[in-house]
């Protein structure tokens, strides 16, 4: 989701998150082909936005953690890695075109101030790895971080506040309980 914003350590490995763990990796051969959309032309013409799109083509190596995919560049200076929280992978499709290799094309949902436009598409393609597997581990991983995401907005929700029923019951004058106003029909003292 965000372009170029993958800590990298000095020998260019991603820093991981706090509590992230790295599911796995494919460290060399990778193929990385990113479109970004570019936004719609501006009102000023000083500004930029062409309404065109960019693509960005690198080789590096490629991982997969239970918070994010994480593609680091080793031959492109201006693309140098790529983070994608899992949640933020819209859809994907494992792609076995009859003439050419297999290749993995998702559509990314940007945030906002990350270098990515929406409607932004990535494709990898692995050069010397099968990537049925790899594939696989991505969608699970994927599924268990939306499964866990969807959990933490509901424990976040809480429970419902409840209040003394005032209106809910009838008391006599003599300030003993009687039958509840709402009761289920049938019901008898």
């Amino acid at each position: 989701m965000a372009l170029n914003w993958t800590m990298l350590s000095p020998n260019r490995t991603p820093v991981p998150l706090p509590n992230e763990m790295t599911i796995t990796s494919v460290d060399n051969g990778v193929e990385m082909m990113l479109r970004i959309p570019d936004a719609p032309p501006s009102q000023s013409a000083t500004a930029g936005g062409s309404g065109g799109s960019k693509t960005l083509k690198a080789m590096g190596k490629v991982s997969v953690t239970d918070q994010r995919f994480i593609f680091t560049s080793t031959s492109d200076p201006t693309f140098e890695s790529l983070s994608v929280p899992l949640p933020s992978i819209l859809s994907s499709k494992f792609e076995q075109p009859t003439f050419g290799a297999n290749y993995l094309a998702f559509d990314i949902k940007p945030s906002a101030d990350g270098g990515l436009t929406s409607g932004t598409t990535a494709e990898v393609r692995f050069k010397d790895t099968p990537m049925f597997q790899f594939v696989a581990i991505l969608e699970k991983t994927r599924e268990r971080a939306i499964y866990m995401k969807r959990q933490e907005a509901e424990n976040e929700e809480g429970l419902p506040i409840y209040t003394s029923p005032s209106e809910g019951s009838s008391t006599s004058s003599a300030g003993v309980n009687t039958v509840p106003v709402d009761n289920p029909p049938g019901y008898e003292v």
